[in-house]
């Protein structure tokens, strides 16, 4: 089925403290119109200005995604967008009066408890799916970690974690639809080492950082109290009794054994959204970070621009669904009005039909001498065509069946069609087809560019006996 994009309900508000600023900040994720896709605005800058959520952006990955237009930052992206992209938000303006997105609980969890709090609104225009066709590969030559993509009917990601840390292990996570983020990685926190914390806190960096937004994994040997007492001292948390319970610090317990790993794939998926559309595919990353994550939506936004230069491709080359027999056996035209010569494919929701224009078609006698051009109403009937040979696929005995149009709208004619061209139509269901009703939209191609546009809506009515 076709998909609609969507936005929330309404707006949702949050209030914290930024990780590596510690500065106290406001965030409020708003609904947007259609194809606004994610955009930051920094309310604390003179001018207000917006920073789309774009992957060419990214300026800095040191233990976080920062974003940057014209001089104005907003860093530490990764766990919002991670929700959004998540629970399958398409638009959101998300205002901050700060530089840095709040930590929150080191998690996407309260941003997303609040998006199903509020639920979300279907809005107008179709969901775009990048949908990239040939395998991907990165391999970050400093670092040693890699990231392949993997054409698939679905967003999917496998994460492999291995930081030759006796403590943590080697860790696997995946995620095998966008419909367990919520349960199944969502709640997941950063984590850190705990060897780590004294550089990062010397290098100015996890000033908002305490035990309640980021798991912090004992990868040291006989730490004494002394020890965590003058790190607490050093991360301005004097207050805090800081005790070793296991592996971890006193902070919480494990939600997942392998919770940094999920932890990991949530960053991934919070990175990918910015490459701005939501994606159908298979990713395996090995020690991915933010550094390996942006770089390679670079790299998957590159290739999504090469591929829409060549349009969309169809293979014409494999052995038809239907053949002009069958179709014959479907539909009631003949020459010179039946204008499908085969199809490709039909599935639940969709097919695919194919019109060879040539020279010796009648209407090229009259319509433009010398300049012969497809008439537009042609190529609408021969959409139509396409998507009556759907309907009557949906019912037994389709011979005593017959297809009327009720409505045309939205057509768009982007390109002249001439003798020689090759029309590829690709129609998709808008809506379940109820009471012998059929609504379709779709596209027609020629050499992977758009040559028509519409919306139909037609009845499928049993008026035949034999």
């Amino acid at each position: 089925m076709s998909e609609k994009q969507k936005t929330l309900k309404s707006s949702i508000s949050f209030s914290g403290i930024g990780l590596h600023t510690g500065a106290k900040v406001d965030v409020t994720i708003n609904p947007a119109e259609d194809n606004f896709g994610y955009k930051f605005q920094r309310t604390d800058v003179e001018g207000e200005p917006i920073i789309p959520a774009d992957v060419d952006l990214v300026i800095d990955t040191k233990r976080g995604t920062t974003i940057e237009k014209n001089g104005v930052r907003v860093a530490t992206t990764e766990h919002l967008l991670a929700a959004l992209y998540g629970t399958e938000i398409d638009n959101a303006l998300i205002t901050i009066n700060g530089p840095e997105v709040p930590i929150m609980d080191g998690s996407s969890k309260l941003f997303v408890d609040e998006i199903e709090r509020v639920g979300l609104i279907e809005q107008t225009k179709e969901r775009e799916y990048i949908v990239l066709k040939e395998n991907i590969s990165y391999r970050d030559p400093n670092t040693d970690s890699e990231i392949l993509f993997v054409p698939s009917n679905e967003f999917r990601l496998t994460v492999i974690v291995d930081y030759n840390s006796p403590v943590l292990g080697m860790q696997h996570a995946e995620m095998g639809s966008i419909n367990e983020f919520k349960e199944e990685i969502s709640s997941c926190k950063t984590f850190v080492f705990l060897s780590e914390l004294e550089g990062l806190a010397k290098a100015g960096l996890i000033k908002g950082g305490d035990i309640d937004n980021a798991i912090v994994m004992v990868d040291k040997k006989d730490v004494k109290k002394e020890e965590l007492n003058n790190l607490a001292k050093l991360l301005e948390k004097d207050d805090f009794d800081i005790e070793i319970k296991g592996n971890t610090l006193n902070n919480c317990e494990l939600k997942f054994y392998n919770e940094p790993a999920r932890h990991k794939l949530l960053d991934v998926i919070g990175d990918l959204a910015l490459i701005g559309k939501p994606i159908k595919g298979h990713f395996l990353a090995k020690r991915p970070g933010h550094e390996l994550n942006t770089s390679f939506g670079k790299i998957i936004k590159q290739n999504m621009k090469e591929q829409n230069k060549k349009g969309k491709q169809f293979d014409l080359t494999k052995e038809p669904l239907y053949n002009i027999n069958d179709i014959e056996k479907l539909l009631p035209h003949r020459y010179p009005f039946l204008l499908i010569d085969k199809v490709m494919e039909i599935t639940d929701d969709t097919i695919i039909g194919v019109k060879n224009v040539t020279m010796n078609e009648h209407q090229f006698v009259g319509h433009f001498p010398g300049n012969p051009v497809m008439p537009g109403v042609l190529q609408i009937e021969a959409m139509a065509q396409a998507g009556g040979i759907f309907s009557l696929s949906k019912v037994e005995e389709p011979h005593l069946y017959s297809t009327y149009f009720m409505k045309i709208d939205n057509v768009k004619f982007k390109r002249k069609v001439i003798p020689g061209d090759t029309i590829v139509f690709e129609l998709k269901l808008i809506s379940p087809i109820r009471r012998g009703l059929v609504h379709m939209g779709g596209q027609g191609y020629v050499n992977g560019q758009v040559c028509i546009e519409a919306e139909m809506l037609a009845q499928v009515v049993k008026d035949r006996t034999e």
